[in-house]
């Protein structure tokens, strides 16, 4: 193999830019930049907003595009990371990006945009909520699986609660009202049905996770960028449950309103926790234990998170008419934003970099 093949192919393996090697959790850059385009939605910057969500769209169509080639030439490698507990759960980003995409629609008025995006999200949730813990839990064959165990898990939850969101902003924007009696109150099932859900699977993961730590050590090396979602996964039940409260009249949401309103201002709570603490195991991953920090497409699971949390704190506070709340949640966007920033700039450099180590020895060659 000549060095321009073998640079050619570190540059497809890091960024997933072939059919071949794109990942099960390439969907999170969209995730990202969506939940900032709806950050921006709700802090008024309008053309912040529009411009993100294009670009959301943009990388969306472009993962998608490969995903689909994948499952028609590559389907080997495909079904390999089915199989695998480690990597498995990162199916899970699409539906959460899909509905992303769909609430942001919402946001902007888009309504039958919106409920078609929504659909296709809702499908995907149904047939991988159901497919993922069994081709790669119950039909691995790693062992123990408990040693696989690692914060994409937790994508599962942030996926189910992308649901509720999405269902819950659908239903309090329905277009007339002969549409609330009907697709109203489908809408109100499914959003209650997925925040259930997703709540329980958290539990779950976190119960996973804390195993894993007790039996099987989580090292450094492991401690990576997805342990972020764990937060993200909280923050996405927070807004889920926010959007229950204020999705309008419905018999399920008035049977379980106080329930959710109590559960989303504990969420937050412990959602804020767990920032310092996983700032902690960054610095402990990375400054004591000199593991270099450079761009990997990992990085877009701490990015996600962030955004969510400010989202999540705007819309607790509005809804629980806490005004601090609120005001953490639009300083957070600054935080948020700053380090989507540097994480999409440290994308392109990278990019340019492999590119012109590619060239280079290319020529060379």
């Amino acid at each position: 193999m000549s060095t321009g093949e073998t640079s050619l192919t570190y540059l497809q393996t890091r960024w997933g830019l072939s059919p071949g090697t794109v990942t099960p959790g390439c969907f999170a850059s969209v995730m990202a930049t969506g939940i900032m385009s709806v950050g921006a939605h709700l802090k008024g910057l309008t053309v912040l907003s529009t411009v993100l969500f294009w670009l959301a769209v943009i990388l969306y169509v472009f993962f998608l595009t490969l995903v689909i080639w994948r499952a028609c030439s590559h389907n080997d490698g495909l079904r390999a990371d089915l199989h695998n507990p480690s990597k498995a759960f990162g199916f899970f980003t699409f539906v959460a990006a899909t509905n992303v995409l769909a609430t942001a629609l919402e946001g902007q008025s888009h309504f039958r945009f919106a409920l078609v995006i929504f659909s296709i999200g809702l499908v995907a949730w149904l047939i991988l909520g159901y497919l993922i813990p069994f081709s790669a839990v119950l039909g691995s064959s790693t062992s123990p699986i408990l040693t696989q165990v690692n914060g994409t898990w937790f994508v599962c939850v942030v996926a189910a609660q992308s649901v509720a969101v999405a269902a819950s902003g659908l239903k309090a924007n329905l277009p007339t009202p002969a549409a609330e009696v009907s697709l109203g109150s489908v809408l109100a099932v499914i959003a209650v049905i997925a925040w259930s859900v997703g709540v329980g699977l958290y539990l779950a993961c976190a119960v996973f996770v804390g195993m894993r730590a007790l039996l099987h050590r989580i090292g450094p090396a492991d401690l990576d960028a997805p342990y972020w979602v764990m937060m993200g996964a909280l923050a996405i039940t927070v807004v889920a449950g926010s959007k229950i409260l204020e999705g309008g009249t419905s018999p399920i949401f008035a049977a379980t309103t106080v329930i959710i309103a109590g559960a989303s201002a504990i969420l937050w709570a412990i959602s804020t926790w767990l920032i310092p603490a996983l700032v902690l195991a960054g610095l402990w991953r990375h400054f004591s234990h000199r593991i270099p920090l450079g761009y990997s497409a990992a990085l877009w699971s701490m990015v996600f998170p962030l955004g969510m949390y400010s989202v999540a704190s705007t819309t607790v506070g509005k809804v629980d008419e806490v005004p601090s709340i609120s005001w953490i949640g639009s300083q957070w966007y600054w935080i948020a934003l700053t380090v989507w920033a540097i994480v999409f700039c440290g994308m392109v450099w990278s990019f340019v970099r492999s590119t012109n180590a590619n060239a280079g020895t290319t020529v060379q060659g």
